[in-house]
């Protein structure tokens, strides 16, 4: 698969580079734009502040501009939480998508929003301050209506950004899980 993984409010930190090995260790090719150009962040706050002063349009752009050059190839669009929202709009935009894997986030969808029976599969924290219960119930029913074919893992007690081992919401087991389930979904496709 060719995948466009992107990181979330924090930069690309080493972990989205660590996660990227990891897919290309299982035979996938992986591209990791950096939306924040070189800017890294130690707190959520930081990492919000500065995507608040460049904006959601100029994120979208940096993306769609990053994966352009390869959406010939149908993409598998990947992120981490902020990067899961910029990656599902993207999918949802690019009728040769060929799959979404999101990590710790989702994003708000267009009514007009339409794919075939695209495969996306959801890991998120349970509970999770950013991707609430009653959130993820109406998104689960919106992407359903718009045509995808979803399912969404849950990990109890597991931090918002429980892949990362440098940040305090690191749970290995959780994390473990989720790859090993994430590159089957990859597999699958």
């Amino acid at each position: 698969m060719n995948i466009m993984l992107f990181h979330s409010t924090y930069g690309l930190r080493p972990a989205v580079r660590d996660a990227a090995d990891r897919l290309r260790a299982a035979g996938h090719e992986v591209w990791t734009p950096d939306l924040f150009e070189g800017r890294t962040f130690d707190t959520v706050e930081e990492g919000m502040e500065f995507k608040e002063r460049v904006g959601k349009e100029e994120l979208l752009k940096r993306a769609v501009l990053a994966a352009a050059p390869y959406s010939d190839r149908g993409l598998v669009y990947a992120g981490f939480s902020l990067g899961a929202s910029v990656a599902q709009t993207l999918a949802l935009g690019d009728a040769k998508a060929r799959g979404l894997l999101l990590l710790h986030g989702t994003s708000d969808i267009a009514h007009t929003a339409h794919v075939d029976e695209l495969p996306v599969q959801l890991h998120v924290a349970e509970p999770d301050p950013f991707e609430t219960d009653d959130w993820l119930s109406a998104w689960y029913l919106q992407m359903g209506r718009a045509g995808a074919d979803v399912e969404v893992y849950r990990y109890a007690g597991a931090g918002h950004l429980y892949t990362d081992p440098g940040l305090p919401d690191y749970d290995a087991e959780a994390a473990e899980t989720t790859w090993r389930v994430a590159l089957g979904f990859l597999d699958s496709l």
